[in-house]
C-alpha cells in the first residue's frame, strides 16, 4: 500500500487512486502521464511562479478556441506532439510514401475534376504542372484512386481564411486515377506562410525565438480501395523554411522537385509518384 503523499513518493500515491474497474487502457495512458508530468517538475525544479504562469498560458489557449480556431491543436504542432502522433500511426515499409500533417484547411466536397484541369480560379501566382503516378509497392499501377488536392494561393491564404475574397474551390479539386495510375493537374506553385500566431501559440514561438512560418507545399489526400488513406504534402524543393517548419511537418521524401518549363502548359512543372500501402 502506497503512503501519505511526499514529494518522493509523488507519482505512485497519485495512481494508486485509481480504482480497480476502470479501463486498461486508460489505467496505462494516465499512470504515464502523471509519472511524466511528475518527473518533469521535480527536473526543473518548477516555481510557484511557473507553474500558475503554465496555468494561465493553458486558460488562454483554451479561450482562444473556436469551430474556426483551435488554438490547443496548433500548440500540439509546434511541439511536434501532433507529428509524432502521425508518425507512430502510420508505419509504413521502406518505398511506401510518408505522411504528415492534416492541416486544418481541408473542405470536403471539393469539385471533381478532368486530368489535366486547373484548380485555380483566382489567376494568380505562377502556374505548375503537378504530374505523376498512384503505385503500389511493387510499382503497379492503382486504378480508381481518389487523389483530394488543396493549397494557399499567391498571397499565402487558403479559400476558407478568405471567405468572400477567394472563391470558396479556389486551389481545390479532386481527380480519380485511370488504368495507368497517373494523375495531371494545374495549380499554383505554392507559396510559405505564417501559422496564426495572434495567440498564445504565437507568443511562445516569440519567446523560444522561433519563427511561425510553413514551408511552400501542396496538399495530397490519396485514397483507394485495399489501400491505407494517405495524407501527404509535396513541399517546394527550394523554399527557405524546410528545415525550420514550424510544425514540424516536412520529411526528406516529400521534398518534390519544382523545375521551370516556360514552353510549357505552366510555369513550373513538379512530378511526383505515389507509393500507397496495402491494407493489413
Amino acid at each position: 500500500m502506497v503512503g501519505y503523499f511526499t514529494e518522493a513518493n509523488s507519482a505512485e500515491t497519485v495512481n494508486a487512486r485509481m480504482g480497480e474497474g476502470i479501463s486498461p487502457r486508460l489505467r496505462q495512458v494516465m499512470a504515464a502521464l502523471v509519472t511524466h508530468l511528475h518527473a518533469f517538475a521535480k527536473e526543473v525544479a518548477l516555481t510557484d511562479a511557473e507553474w500558475a504562469f503554465a496555468i494561465d498560458f493553458l486558460t488562454k489557449t483554451g479561450q482562444m478556441c473556436s469551430e474556426e480556431r483551435q488554438e490547443f491543436i496548433l500548440l500540439s504542432d509546434v511541439l511536434g506532439l501532433s507529428m509524432l502522433v502521425d508518425a507512430i500511426n502510420n508505419r509504413r515499409p521502406a518505398g511506401a510514401t510518408e505522411n504528415t500533417v492534416f492541416g486544418p484547411f481541408h473542405v470536403e466536397g471539393a469539385p471533381v475534376r478532368e486530368m489535366g484541369d486547373s484548380i485555380t480560379r483566382d489567376g494568380k501566382g505562377e502556374r505548375c504542372l503537378y504530374t505523376g503516378r498512384v503505385i503500389d509497392l511493387a510499382g503497379a499501377p492503382i486504378a480508381g484512386v481518389r487523389i483530394d488536392v488543396w493549397s494557399d494561393n499567391a498571397e499565402g491564404f487558403y479559400s476558407v481564411q478568405q471567405p468572400g475574397i477567394q472563391d470558396k474551390w479556389n486551389n481545390r479539386g479532386v481527380f480519380v486515377t485511370g488504368a495507368d495510375g497517373a494523375y495531371s493537374f494545374i495549380g499554383i506553385k505554392p507559396v510559405s506562410y505564417p501559422i496564426p500566431d495572434d495567440g498564445p501559440v504565437g507568443q511562445m514561438l516569440r519567446a523560444l525565438g522561433r519563427h511561425p512560418r510553413r514551408p511552400a507545399h501542396m496538399h495530397f489526400l490519396v485514397t483507394a480501395r485495399g489501400y491505407q488513406r494517405l495524407v501527404t504534402h509535396t513541399f517546394v524543393g527550394d523554399d527557405p523554411y524546410l528545415a525550420s517548419d514550424a510544425v514540424f511537418g516536412v520529411k526528406a521524401s516529400l521534398i518534390a522537385p519544382f523545375e521551370r518549363t516556360p514552353d510549357g502548359p505552366a510555369t513550373w512543372r513538379s512530378a511526383f509518384d505515389f507509393v500507397l500501402t496495402p491494407l493489413a
